[in-house]
Parts: structure tokens; C-alpha cells; sequence
């Protein structure tokens, strides 16, 4: 199992996508998060191909943060079924991964 995760979700406001990221950091849930967009996203939504504009969030965690972050992300996320993806980093500079640690230790 990874040590650390790279979680990414998107939004359809760059306002949503700031107020998820600092909510997340400020639980420290994840060290930190980068917003990024728009991204144009292409996808089948109730049986029909949907085309939109959406904020990318990246949060950095240590993996055992992933159970807490989905389901802060979940309950304050506006769409009715929200990317919630994990991608494991299988690697990084020990110093920076030791802050990932210890800045999502709860306070």
C-alpha cells in the first residue's frame, strides 16, 4: 500500500474549487492542494454526453488521510456524484514527504 496520494477532483466554479482546497488544507486533511483550470471535461452523465468547463483540486496526503478527505470532499462537494481519485506517489524527496506527515497531523 502507498505511503502518500496524489487525490484529484474537479468542480464546475474556480470559487468552489479554492473553498474545497483551503477547507481541506485548513482541516488538515491534505498539506497541501493546487487549483488549477478550466479544463474542458468530456462525459456521459444520465445516459447522455455531456461537455463542460471544470476546476482541477490536487491535495497531497499521506495515504491514511484518503477515508477523511473522501468524505469531507463528498459531503461539501456541489455534484451529485464527484470524481474522488487516488493516484499513489510512488516517490518523492524524503524532506517533502515528511511534510506531507506532518502538516496533516491532526492538531
Amino acid at each position: 500500500m502507498p505511503q502518500f496520494l496524489q487525490v484529484q477532483t474537479t468542480t464546475d466554479s474556480r470559487a468552489e474549487a479554492v473553498e474545497l482546497a483551503q477547507a481541506a488544507v485548513q482541516a488538515r486533511l491534505a498539506a497541501c492542494a493546487q487549483v488549477t483550470g478550466p479544463i474542458a471535461s468530456a462525459f456521459w452523465w444520465e445516459d447522455e454526453m455531456e461537455r463542460a468547463e471544470e476546476w482541477l483540486i490536487m491535495l497531497k496526503l499521506p495515504a491514511d488521510r484518503f477515508e477523511d478527505l473522501a468524505e469531507f470532499l463528498a459531503d461539501r462537494h456541489s455534484y451529485d456524484e464527484p470524481e474522488i481519485i487516488a493516484t499513489p506517489i510512488v516517490a518523492g524527496s524524503s524532506s517533502y514527504l515528511d511534510w506531507l506527515r506532518e502538516e496533516t497531523r491532526p492538531r
